[in-house]
């Protein structure tokens, strides 16, 4: 009756908004009080975690994405999109999607390109005649993107809950991601072919927007290049990335003030870490009673009861993930659900990299799944559209994305190609 009512009590709380890592710290704290266990267990893990160098990674790349979204860098990944991709069937539909996918990549938040890149994007593709249905479903499932692409935030996260190798995650995201944008520059091509659209007169020439995204077109090939040919750590890669943003973007394009924007943006993308280390920290607390409870055991076997095979278990933890992903952001969803699917996986077969790829796939896919998709009322907000019509909106697209996640999720090579042709 007492855990009945505890429970109860957690649910009414996280009703009124408490926190999310108040109501894990809480649970985590009855939950080792209960079993006689000393509530120091609940941070041990994150002592354990703080000891490794990556997680310097976080607050690195973190800043240099806030850096990125605060600056002009939108406008100029839109031009050059557009002189790259503009002459396309569905160009400007193209050129969102990959827009998106590398804005998402260094900022690590869908939600952030939405509302910067859905506020260029959506009145231009309205102007050349796009279906606004199709622009707005089109915005919103391609928020998410980039999720797969290094160095994105979730994927570093990942690795460090998991203890899988940060550079192989990036390695095995980058194909996959690719699928994902292909699948729907596809399908918005061929929609596109068959509405009235009005391209605009006016063209970007290619030079012009090469010149002016010059220092910004280099930074993945730094990034990858110094990783892979050994020259640094993904951890000194985040400060290399950061530091190098910071100097294009403060003294060389001069869209950020050193006096007037900088301590604002420390102290925005800052908050983020900080949440994301209190949410580490609850979460890891949890992940820790229940490894000692031995809760991964417990649902292993009741699984195993009704699912003999690797693809009954892929099947079933792809529905289990796109739930998670549309009821928690991504950074609590690793936290919380990572450390109990992974022993389970592990058991079936699934290699750990693959694991991750599919984890991230589908906690991304869920931010645009209704009803209650995070992105979709995002979307609603920035573009002041009833959320109902987003569903609507978003729904082909995120049949497409579907598609992708099945064959990310049982062609494991298309994950693991890269990873062993360069190990």
């Amino acid at each position: 009756m007492t855990i009945f009512l505890t429970g109860i009590g957690l649910l009414l709380l996280a009703l009124f908004g408490t926190p999310l890592f108040v109501i894990i710290s809480a649970i985590a704290l009855l939950a080792f009080h209960a079993a006689e266990i000393d509530s120091s267990a609940v941070i041990i893990e994150l002592y354990r975690l703080t000891s490794q160098p990556i997680l310097l990674a976080i607050p690195l790349f973190t800043f240099a994405g806030y850096l990125l979204a605060k600056s002009k860098t939108p406008e100029r990944l839109v031009k050059l999109s557009q002189a790259l991709f503009r002459r396309l069937p569905g160009g400007l539909a193209i050129v969102a999607l990959v827009s998106s996918a590398i804005f998402t990549a260094f900022t690590g938040a869908s939600g952030v390109t939405i509302i910067a890149l859905g506020g260029l994007l959506y009145p231009v593709l309205l102007k050349e005649k796009y279906p606004e249905d199709f622009s707005l479903g089109l915005l919103t499932a391609s928020g998410n993107l980039g999720l797969l692409f290094p160095p994105s935030l979730p994927i570093i996260l990942y690795g460090l809950v998991a203890q899988v190798s940060i550079d192989k995650l990036f390695l095995a995201g980058i194909l996959p991601g690719i699928l994902m944008v292909v699948l729907l520059s596809v399908y918005s091509a061929f929609y596109i072919k068959k509405q009235p659209v009005q391209p605009l007169p006016e063209k970007i020439a290619l030079s012009s927007a090469l010149r002016e995204a010059v220092w910004e077109i280099p930074l993945p090939f730094i990034i990858l290049g110094g990783i892979y040919s050994g020259l640094f750590t993904a951890t000194e890669a985040a400060a290399v990335t950061a530091f190098y943003v910071f100097v294009v973007e403060v003294f060389v394009y001069k869209d950020i003030s050193l006096r007037n924007d900088l301590a604002d943006i420390i102290q925005e993308s800052m908050i983020l870490v900080g949440g994301i280390l209190v949410i580490l920290a609850a979460a890891l607390g949890l992940a820790n009673y229940m490894v000692d409870a031995e809760v991964p055991t417990w649902i292993m076997q009741q699984m195993q009861t009704f699912i003999h095979s690797q693809f009954g278990f892929l099947l079933a933890l792809n529905v289990f993930l796109l739930i998670v992903g549309a009821l928690m952001d991504i950074f609590s969803a690793i936290l919380v659900v990572a450390p109990i699917v992974i022993p389970i996986a592990q058991s079936f077969g699934v290699h750990p990299v693959h694991l991750g790829i599919i984890f991230l796939a589908n906690l991304g896919i869920g931010y645009s799944t209704p009803p209650v998709g995070m992105n979709l009322f995002i979307a609603s907000f920035r573009f002041e559209q009833p959320v109902l019509r987003l569903y609507k909106a978003a729904l082909p697209f995120l049949l497409i994305l579907l598609i992708a996640l099945a064959v990310i999720t049982y062609v494991p090579q298309l994950s693991l190609w890269l990873v062993d042709v360069f190990q």
